[in-house]
């Protein structure tokens, strides 16, 4: 039984014979290996085309950016799912990934979203500023986190953030997009009434999205990086365990109800 709508049956990514691998329309062992970053193989396959210098130097930029945080939540989970079942590397990584999501690694696409509708709003109210000051009010009236901005450790500024907007203007690739952002900064600032920086998901959003990567890849983007983290974070957990001494000291630190309460 077919669930939801038929379609095309088709793929355009790749294909394997017994002579030859096809990628989007290339031969992989004579097109493609040893001639692509990884960067670059990874753009042709989301989008079918070769980047161009500045979405190859955003998108590799991006990645270093977010590759590695340190011990955060899909790195410890990572490490102790690794610890659980060492011959399964596959289920350790795929652990650390899914504990990826909009409040930790993954914002980028929401940051986008707020960007275009800052754009949106800028030709009725006039400017970027007047724009990203409704946007703001909005969220702030809602009770709503605004997407990117705000980080619980890096204060006053993400310096990510600071050297993805400075190398955007180094290479003069900040546009309409950079703009949004830059407008959103001042504009939280005001209707919080203090200063919220800019993190690494909204400058990954922006200046991703000036040198016009697709949606799928920016959304795609926190992901890619972060498994090449995770995968370090196993290879050194194989050497040096800690993953079920942070599972003690997690157990430790946390106060048990029934002991709370005085009960047995």
């Amino acid at each position: 039984m077919l669930i939801g709508k038929p379609g095309a049956a088709r793929t355009a990514i790749a294909a394997a014979s017994s002579d030859r691998v096809r990628v989007r329309g290339r031969d992989l062992v004579h097109d493609l290996m040893g001639r692509l970053t990884f960067t670059e193989y990874a753009f042709l396959l989301a989008t079918g085309r070769a980047p161009t210098d500045d979405q190859r130097f955003f998108l590799d930029l991006s990645l270093v950016a977010l590759a590695e945080h340190g011990l955060t939540p899909s790195a410890q989970a990572a490490r102790m799912t690794y610890d659980a079942d060492p011959a399964a590397l596959q289920g350790a990584i795929a652990a650390g990934v899914l504990g990826c999501g909009t409040v930790i690694l993954g914002a980028a696409d929401l940051c986008r979203k707020v960007i275009e509708d800052v754009l949106a709003r800028a030709d009725a109210l006039g400017s970027l500023e007047a724009a990203a000051l409704e946007v703001a009010r909005e969220h702030r009236k809602e009770r709503k986190a605004l997407p990117g901005y705000g980080h619980p450790l890096h204060k006053p500024v993400d310096p990510r953030a600071e050297r993805m907007i400075a190398l955007a203007r180094e290479r003069g690739a900040a546009g309409r997009s950079v703009e949004a952002a830059l407008a959103l900064t001042k504009a939280a600032a005001e209707v919080w009434g203090k200063p919220l920086p800019m993190n690494v998901s909204m400058t990954i959003a922006a200046t991703l999205r000036d040198v016009d990567i697709p949606p799928g890849l920016i959304r795609a983007v926190p992901i890619l990086a972060r498994t090449a983290g995770l995968i370090a974070h196993c290879i050194e957990e194989a050497e040096t365990p800690i993953g079920f001494l942070m599972a003690s000291k997690g157990e430790e630190a946390i106060v048990h109800a029934a002991d709370a309460d005085g009960a047995v």
